[in-house]
């Protein structure tokens, strides 16, 4: 897709031993499984090479037969652009007509030249019209203050949930790297029923769901529309480098201060979580300054926190035996029904559930209850 990788055939270096997600001490970010899957449906339907695909990017076969497994951005975005090399097609056989490669990264450059995000935004769907023929977008300014991303499915053509998925985040990743910012999402409907893996929409866009609604969207601030394209073509080579890693965990700028705090939050998790306050102390500001910059990169220091707890504990629970309780501890949990709480809002699920669906409902694994 972006940076495109050699074919299939010829990975750019020794495949990787196989695992069921990421290594331990790589930088946290996951995807369900259940998106790997909708990917490789193509692939399957072509009769592609779906355990070499899986094998290049070190990732088991079996890992598919787990509802409940996780794996990392990284592994998730080399498998896209190498889904996407097989097929000649960046929008993964979700349309009638392929998206070839390198027309992302056309469209990326294109954008880079426009004033504002809403010049840019206007571009890149007017764009995707031009390239797909089943799917088309527009941006709304709402009468309130608010602006939409909408996405229909033309008349006749098939609704699939995974061409939504896709184009959203590709536009509203690309949105947010073109600004240089997270922008936060207020809300989310789309066009189809809830499908079964519909609590990670609470993570991937808002807790503000509606499903069966008249169009796929999203909507944010329309002050951002405002905001200036601040990309040039020297940032466009390290962003292709990194995408679409960086669109999936909704644009991680390496060099952000958010990107910075998940990195010195990583070395002290699982264990003790600093105070917001050592924090600022440590990147010499005062804590309104770096509440500020958080919230202008569409982040908070909480929301740092979580997505690391998250990760981190999805980890634990699926690749170790240790009690739910000795899990909630070790990340900064001073009770368990907190940990509980806030499992359930990342996940839909109990940290016990999780765990016993993750092991098809076989031999129970004490969860410290």
């Amino acid at each position: 897709m972006i940076n495109p990788a050699p074919s299939v055939a010829a990975p750019r270096s020794a495949p990787r031993p196989a695992t069921s997600a990421g290594a331990r001490g790589a930088e946290p970010g996951t995807v369900a499984i259940c998106f790997v899957i909708a990917a490789l449906e193509p692939v399957r339907a072509r009769r592609l090479d779906v355990e070499g695909l899986l094998g290049a990017v070190g990732l088991s076969p079996q890992l598919l037969k787990r509802p409940q497994a996780r794996v990392s951005a990284k592994q998730y975005g080399e498998l896209w652009r190498r889904i996407a090399i097989a097929l000649d097609d960046e929008f993964f056989g979700q349309d009638s007509r392929r998206m070839k490669s390198g027309s992302f990264a056309m469209l990326c450059h294109s954008l880079i030249h426009c004033r504002t995000l809403a010049q840019a935004l206007e571009r890149s769907l007017r764009f995707y019209r031009l390239i797909l023929d089943d799917i088309g977008g527009a941006l709304v300014r709402g009468e309130t203050g608010d602006a939409r991303i909408e996405l229909r499915a033309r008349e006749g053509a098939p609704n699939r949930v995974f061409a939504h998925e896709t184009l959203l985040m590709l536009i509203y990743g690309v949105a947010c790297w073109l600004v240089n910012r997270r922008i936060p999402i207020l809300a989310a409907e789309f066009a189809y029923p809830e499908p079964a893996h519909g609590a990670e929409y609470r993570l991937m866009y808002s807790t503000a769901l509606r499903f069966e609604a008249p169009c796929t969207a999203i909507a944010f601030d329309a002050s951002y529309l405002d905001l200036p394209v601040v990309q040039d073509e020297r940032s466009i080579k390290e962003f292709l480098r990194f995408a679409p890693e960086n669109i999936i965990v909704k644009y991680k700028n390496t060099r952000s201060l958010g990107a910075r705090i998940r990195r010195r939050l990583r070395q002290t998790l699982p264990g003790s979580v600093p105070a917001f306050a050592a924090i600022a102390r440590e990147l010499h500001v005062t804590p309104a300054t770096l509440r500020r910059r958080l919230h202008e990169e569409g982040t908070s220091y909480r929301s740092l926190k979580d997505e690391l707890r998250r990760d981190l504990a999805v980890r634990q629970l699926t690749h170790s035996a240790r009690s739910v309780m000795d899990i909630a501890f070790e990340l900064g949990f001073s009770e368990r029904s907190s940990f509980h709480r806030a499992f359930r809002k990342w996940t839909g699920a109990s940290p016990g559930e999780f765990r016993r669906r993750d092991r098809g409902g076989g031999a129970r694994v004490d969860d410290g209850m």
